[in-house]
């Protein structure tokens, strides 16, 4: 059975985006199609995505993972309009579940394959309902200095994380680790 990945491109600094939902700083660095990209894009059968990135996504890019990406994906969100977003040709869905139940409809979706979780908000509450397996982080190097930070919890949670990888690939250092499920 596949696995729920969080993936993503964060600054030196924290950020994995800018203020505003600025992700002009990614498309300067040098490194960003690795070959951890190539191997989540093929390894992947549905992507769990969160308003705000489908929003960033929308005005940036040609689709998720620059287009690379053509599989199913779904937007969670809570005010979901009646018409589907179309990325380059590939439609997804918007869905207003809790997030047991987007997980769920991604992983039936993908049958077997990895699902991708995009967005800071989704991906928190993952960990906090400890469905996800895996974090894959590219780290930039650059600093960004305000935004959108890779985690937030309000309070501080620790989340055990337990090193899988870590290789540099171009310009970026690309961390990977599996979530541990025992807490702190």
């Amino acid at each position: 059975m596949g696995k729920l990945l969080w993936h993503t491109m964060m600054s030196l600094d924290g950020f994995i985006a800018g203020p505003n939902d600025d992700m002009s700083w990614v498309f300067g660095v040098e490194g960003g199609a690795s070959q951890t990209v190539s191997d989540v894009v093929e390894s992947s059968g549905a992507l769990l995505v969160g308003r705000r990135t489908q929003d960033v996504e929308d005005r940036v890019q040609p689709g998720f993972y620059g287009g690379a990406y053509r599989g199913p994906f779904f937007v969670l969100r809570h005010d979901p309009p009646s018409d589907p977003p179309v990325v380059k040709g590939v439609t997804g869905r918007f869905i207003e579940l809790g997030i047991e139940q987007a997980v769920a409809l991604a992983k039936e979706t993908a049958k077997g394959a990895n699902v991708v979780v995009l967005g800071a908000n989704v991906a928190r509450q993952c960990l906090e309902a400890g469905l996800l397996d895996e974090i894959i982080i590219h780290v930039a190097p650059v600093l960004v200095g305000d935004g959108v930070r890779l985690f937030e919890h309000p309070g501080g949670t620790a989340v055990k994380l337990d090193p899988i990888s870590s290789q540099v690939e171009g310009g970026m250092t690309v961390l990977r680790y599996s979530v541990g499920r025992d807490g702190a």
